[in-house]
């Protein structure tokens, strides 16, 4: 059980295209995918730097946790992500060594990925999601 590397640093945004003319246009970073995530009231853009991505993130819906989060803050970074090895098992040690989870088990992300987060006020103000790779 450990955590492999960064995968990505998500940034919520209220409008995909303007940002995609920054990230993409100007920046020049690839676009590896954009999907619907509909379990997360969002839609995602993935753009590669080097073994790591930046993940674009605009809510669906006006009642999700991402679009709660962009009302009251605005657009910004919204949390970084680790891939780990075994999430269930990072989930449980975790949770016993009293870390406070906003999932206890794992659910399903981005990509068909299982993803679960940790609740900011157990990791200095961070939202941090952990996934698996299937």
């Amino acid at each position: 059980m450990a955590v492999k590397r960064i995968d990505h640093i998500a940034v919520v945004v209220d409008n995909i295209d303007t940002s995609l003319a920054f990230w993409r246009d100007a920046l020049g970073m690839d676009m590896t995918h954009l999907e619907e995530v509909k379990e997360q009231e969002s839609i995602v853009a993935f753009l590669l730097t080097g073994g790591s991505e930046v993940e674009l993130v605009k809510p669906t819906t006006e009642t999700s946790g991402v679009a709660k989060y962009l009302a009251k803050r605005g657009p910004g970074m919204h949390h970084i992500c680790l891939e780990v090895d075994n999430l269930a098992e990072m989930l449980a040690d975790m949770k016993a060594k009293g870390v406070k989870l906003i999932n206890e088990t794992p659910t399903i992300g981005a990509g068909g990925k299982k993803i679960a987060f940790i609740h900011p006020s157990s990791a200095n103000g961070v939202l941090v999601e952990l996934y698996q790779n299937a």
